[in-house]
Parts: C-alpha cells; sequence; structure tokens
C-alpha cells in the first residue's frame, strides 16, 4: 500500500484532518483537484466563530467551542513548524442588531442552549451605548449587540497555506490536479484517476466538499450535500475602525474591511453579482458608516458546502470498511478540532459524541 489513508480533498478540511493523522506517525497521501475546483477555502469569511451555532444541536456548539478552545495552540505550532504566521484574534465577536424584537428572541435561544451546555455559553448583550464604547464606528442604526467572547477571527489563506507546508514537512504525499475516476474497494482502497494514475491505501478520508456529492455514493455515502453561494467584498486599506469581527464586516489583519457575505441557493453558480455586491455595501454603511468613503478594491464569490440541516456530515461507510466522510461548512471555525482530536475517531479509539452527525438523521427520500 502507497499510504495508511488517503485524504480526497486538499482544502482546509481535508488538510486538517492529514495534519493531525501525520501527527499520529501515520502515512498519507492528499488529492487535490484542479485550480478550476470550486474551493471554500479560498473564498470564506476567515472566522473562528462559536455564536449561533448548535441552537438545534447542543453537540455542534460544543464541538466548535472544544476547536475554538484549541486555535491558538493550532496556529502557533504551525507558525513553530513552517515560519508562517497565521493571525488570530480572539477577543469576541459581534452579532449586531437593529431592532430589539430580534436581539430579545436571539437571547432567548441562547439562554436555552447554555442551559443545555451546563452554563458554559460565554455571551454578554451590549445596548446601544456599551456597544458604542467598544466599538465606535457603528452607525446609530444598531440598537444593540451580542458578544459572544469565545469567537474571533483569522487569515484563511495563511492557514491554507501553513497548512500545505505542514503536512508536507511531515512527509505526506500531496498530488495536485487530480481527478478520481473510481474506486477500487476489494482489499483496502485503490484510486483511479482519470489521467491513467492509480495509488492505494489501507484506509480512506473523503474531504472533498462539494465533490462528495458524486463520489460519496461510489463508497457508499450519500452524498447529501448542495452548494450555497456567498458573495464578499474588501476595502482598500483603512486605519483601525473595526475592533472586533461581526457577520457583517471584519478588518483583516492586513487593513482592509472584508464585507459580506450572501447565502444564496443558487446552484454551482459561482458568479459576483451586482445585486448581491450592492446589498452587501449598503448593510455594512448601514452598521459602519464610515464605509461609505471607502475604495472597494475587490470581490469575489465562492460556493459553501451546506449538508440539508448546516451541520457537519461525519459518516463511516457500512458498504466499504474504512471509508469515511467529512464535510462541513465551517472549517476554519472546526480547523482546529480535526487537526488535534479527530483521528481519535477516525481510528476508532473515541466516538466523541459524533454519531448525532451521521447521515442517519436524515430521512430517505
Amino acid at each position: 500500500m502507497d499510504a495508511d489513508y488517503v485524504v480526497i480533498g486538499g482544502g482546509v478540511v481535508g488538510l486538517s484532518v492529514a495534519w493531525g493523522l501525520l501527527k499520529r506517525g501515520l502515512r498519507v497521501t492528499v488529492i487535490d483537484g484542479e485550480d478550476k475546483a470550486l474551493r471554500a477555502s479560498r473564498g470564506n469569511f476567515g472566522l473562528v466563530w462559536v455564536q449561533s451555532k448548535g441552537m438545534s444541536q447542543p453537540r455542534y456548539a460544543a464541538w466548535s467551542q472544544e476547536s475554538a478552545s484549541l486555535w491558538a495552540e493550532f496556529a502557533a505550532e504551525l507558525k513553530d513548524n513552517t515560519g508562517i504566521a497565521v493571525p488570530l484574534q480572539q477577543n469576541g465577536g459581534l452579532d449586531l442588531y437593529f431592532d430589539e424584537a430580534s436581539m430579545h428572541a436571539t437571547v432567548a435561544k441562547y439562554e436555552t442552549l447554555k442551559a443545555q451546555l451546563g452554563g458554559n455559553y460565554p455571551y454578554e448583550v451590549l445596548n446601544q451605548a456599551a456597544l458604542r464604547r467598544e466599538e465606535p464606528a457603528i452607525g446609530p442604526e444598531v440598537i444593540g449587540a451580542i458578544l459572544h467572547h469565545q469567537d474571533g477571527h483569522t487569515n484563511s489563506l495563511r492557514l491554507l497555506t501553513a497548512l500545505t507546508d505542514d503536512v508536507q514537512r511531515m512527509g505526506a504525499r500531496v498530488l495536485t490536479g487530480k481527478r478520481v475516476r473510481s474506486f477500487d474497494t476489494r482489499d483496502g482502497f485503490v484510486l483511479s484517476f482519470e489521467d491513467g494514475g492509480r495509488i492505494a491505501a489501507h484506509k480512506l478520508v473523503l474531504a472533498a466538499g462539494l465533490g462528495a456529492k458524486v463520489l460519496g455514493p461510489m463508497l457508499g455515502f450519500r452524498g447529501l450535500v448542495r452548494p450555497q453561494r456567498g458573495q464578499v467584498l474588501i476595502t482598500e486599506k483603512m486605519p483601525k475602525m473595526i475592533h472586533r469581527p461581526s457577520l457583517i464586516a471584519r478588518q483583516v489583519d492586513e487593513g482592509g474591511i472584508q464585507i459580506g457575505a450572501t447565502n444564496e441557493e443558487v446552484g454551482f453558480n459561482d458568479d459576483v453579482t451586482p445585486e448581491g455586491l450592492s446589498s452587501l455595501a449598503a448593510q455594512a454603511i448601514r452598521a459602519y458608516p464610515a464605509l461609505a468613503k471607502a475604495q472597494l478594491v475587490r470581490s469575489w464569490a465562492s460556493l459553501r458546502v451546506m449538508s440539508p440541516d448546516g451541520l457537519p456530515i461525519y459518516q463511516r461507510s457500512r458498504t466499504a470498511p474504512g471509508a469515511h466522510l467529512v464535510t462541513c461548512h465551517s472549517g476554519i471555525t472546526l480547523s482546529a478540532v480535526h487537526a488535534r482530536r479527530f483521528a481519535l475517531w477516525l481510528e476508532g479509539e473515541d466516538d466523541m459524541g459524533l454519531e448525532v452527525f451521521s447521515e442517519d438523521r436524515f430521512p430517505i427520500s
């Protein structure tokens, strides 16, 4: 066999999983697609975010919290290993509100979730005056915010670069520009590629994002993922004006302000649209009026990987033992726990309560 594991997917999710396996001394091959592949890792909002996650499934909230708690140490280790700094600001994140009713409704849900988590859900409500003391650039239409102290943000491209360097430093074989054609699962896994190449491994992790829709059924998975388009804007570099990230805007480490993102059900269309960008700009100016004078320098759209309920899917194949499906739309937030803890689940040493994220939760239609 060429490897103990083959990981299909060279984005943040796949590389984080590969990193954790390599740390255990396992031999890993990573298969990455073509440059034109749809890549959520290069088009996300860069948040390390706990707030609002797990409202319908407390295990997701706890899983996100665990990853958030591991993030600083994870980023530090990547820097030590590669020399690439992965900037992390983790002094809380803001959910901004324009009306009292919406904020109170969210607080009621947070209180329920906090009770389900045994009280471990550190958030506070800021009224308009308190919010303006924290964020003087906030506009008068914002009536308050929920500050969650476990939230933060990072530079996701630096994370992707550091992970790519570190998995290769630890001995991973990384094959790029590959498109899987078929699997032979009779004795481990033999992958055949469209270019005629073949590789073999004892076990397999399918972390190919939207590629799971096609490849998943070949391995006994249902492949229940769909694309959701997110459009994003970024401004010129500006003096510091946003101190904590929000779901509307964040100031990145280089100084530009990233504005986003839309949530559009448009299939595999990753075009940037005037309507989408104008709606983002209008909301950002409403929250931070000074942005009306900012110059926009870039925009893009990418496709999130969404399950039917928006939660991750972690599934062991019943028809191809040794194959595992890993998919989520919070790859940046969950990167640390995928890297530092997830290998225990893959190796069958600890289920970690992840059975609630199996495909079995979805009805068969």
